[in-house]
């Protein structure tokens, strides 16, 4: 499940008894609810509701406040007002059940590194897929092998790391849904979202 939420996180040296971290959710921008965990050293804090707050304690703990739009557009309002670039997506192909790219989606990889080295804080997450053909289990390790190649040769061409992360879906989103061991290319594919 893809969570789509804005999270403010609010770091700072303050004083007294204030928090030492603050995570605010804030809702979609159509309004929807969205949800994430926070978790410190003492224990972890669902957020479910937009403006809820997990406000991390001098001791460690993590301590649950509600807050509402006005009181963060107030608080946070030139943060809020900054342009949000949506994410940008690229499709690679894979060879026949392996992890080695097409020549064609290779030739993609620089612009791919272009587009996210111009973003300030440019991270990038590969979703790796497969076709029908083989067992769910097989195609769950065939597609995070294959993310985790791309993941690889960017990273030897000279991105950070850290910004990278891998995942794998094995057969459960095909582009083009198939019967069973139906042998399609375009759902061998490693999806690149850049944010």
């Amino acid at each position: 499940m893809k969570l789509q939420a804005l999270l403010l996180v609010l770091l700072g040296f303050l004083q007294g008894c204030a928090p030492l971290s603050r995570v605010t959710l804030l809702p979609e921008a159509d309004g929807r609810a969205t949800a994430v965990q926070v978790q410190s050293t003492s224990g972890v804090l669902d957020l479910t509701q937009p403006y809820q707050t997990a406000a991390l304690q001098s001791d460690g703990r993590l301590e649950a406040q509600q807050s509402n739009a006005e009181e963060v557009a107030k608080r946070h309002g030139a943060l809020l007002a900054l342009p949000l670039l949506p994410p940008v997506r690229f499709t690679l192909q894979f060879e026949p059940g392996t992890s080695i790219l097409t020549p064609d989606s290779q030739s993609h990889l620089s612009g791919i590194l272009e587009q996210a080295s111009a973003r300030a804080g440019g991270e990038i997450q590969v979703v790796g897929h497969t076709d029908r053909t083989g067992s769910p289990q097989a195609n769950d390790t065939l597609s995070l092998q294959r993310a985790q190649a791309v993941r690889t040769l960017l990273i030897q061409r000279g991105f950070e790391p850290a910004l990278v992360e891998a995942i794998g879906r094995g057969e459960r989103e095909p582009v083009v849904p198939t019967e069973a061991n139906v042998n399609e290319p375009r759902n061998r594919r490693a999806e690149i979202i850049i944010r």
